[in-house]
């Protein structure tokens, strides 16, 4: 798949430049009306932010991990950085800013569905320009794992890891300054179903999938489809797979995308086939929303492995 030949002389597997965030999770019988009042149902605070999930999905998945990021130095980093040490993520690349808030998010979750509702805020101090990007962390990683709040430091992130031989992935869901300066160095394109028509005008999710694939040379470019699954283009083909129902019903979708992107690249790094590889992403992403929040219920290589027997996809 893709061709992927990965460096044996590493530290990490993988290594996360991105969010952070401390979660206030909120479960509602039903999303509530304009203008009403509903009495919650049940209230907890957790870790979360994007790069930062994927980075503990990959380590419970056996891989080993770093995570390159900003908090505050509030209570909530006391959360962030603690959340990632427990799991074995190696945060020797993160920073805490003073007089800066951690990036928090409100999201309210609809009991009957599952479906989430997400505020969020991400105080400007915790941004990186170029000149502080930490390209030591890109240098010692298979795959480098963006998600581009900041686009130049992301840009040289991305470029001083291609010229160490890692492989970059980014989880990309808008448009922003700079992004056709970014995504020529990306080789694992990973996006919303929406988006990839946003970007190129095309209506058609194949057709414009394979325009971007074609315009920046991605190794595997692939957009998520919620409870229907995935679709994924490499090598000239298209993979189209199913979601796997989620055992128990789905609780909370909150990381689900994180979820996703961390199966799909522990595929990659495995060496699965394609079709496996695409299995296992939406089947990280299925087991995920077992449980209230973004980390709680992400599975263990194990936990993979049954849940892709029992649906019949090994």
């Amino acid at each position: 798949m893709g061709n992927f030949e990965f460096a044996s002389d590493k530290k990490f597997d993988v290594v996360g430049f991105g969010t952070n965030a401390v979660d206030f999770l909120i479960e509602v019988p039903s999303y509530p009306q304009f203008n009403s009042k509903i009495e919650l149902s049940n209230y907890t605070q957790l870790a979360g932010g994007e790069a930062a999930s994927t980075m503990v999905g990959l380590q419970r998945l056996g891989l080993s991990t770093a995570y390159a990021g900003r908090f505050g130095d509030d209570p909530a980093a006391e959360i962030g950085i603690r959340s990632l040490e427990d799991e074995g993520v190696d945060t020797s690349f993160a920073e805490r800013i003073g007089g800066a808030a951690t990036q928090i998010a409100f999201i309210i979750v609809d009991e009957a569905s599952g479906e989430r509702t997400v505020i969020w805020k991400r105080d400007k101090k915790l941004a990186y320009s170029t000149q502080d990007a930490p390209l030591d962390a890109a240098r010692q990683c298979r795959v480098l794992h963006l998600t581009p709040h900041d686009t130049a430091a992301c840009i040289a992130m991305a470029r001083a890891a291609r010229e160490a031989g890692a492989y970059v992935s980014i989880d990309i869901d808008n448009i922003f300054d700079g992004i056709d300066q970014l995504l020529p160095l990306v080789d694992i394109f990973v996006s919303s179903a929406d988006f990839p028509e946003r970007l190129t005008g095309i209506a058609s999710l194949e057709a414009s999938l394979s325009e971007l694939s074609k315009t920046y040379g991605f190794k595997v470019a692939c957009a998520t489809l919620g409870e229907s699954g995935s679709i994924l283009l490499t090598n000239g083909e298209f993979i189209r797979t199913g979601g796997l129902a989620v055992p128990g019903g789905c609780v909370d979708t909150t990381g689900a995308g994180d979820a996703f992107r961390a199966g799909l690249l522990f595929g990659i790094l495995s060496g699965m086939p394609i079709e496996l590889t695409a299995d296992a992403a939406n089947a990280v992403a299925a087991l995920k929303c077992r449980q209230l929040g973004a980390r709680t219920a992400l599975p263990t290589e194990n936990e993979l492995l049954t849940a892709l027997k029992s649906a019949g996809r090994r």
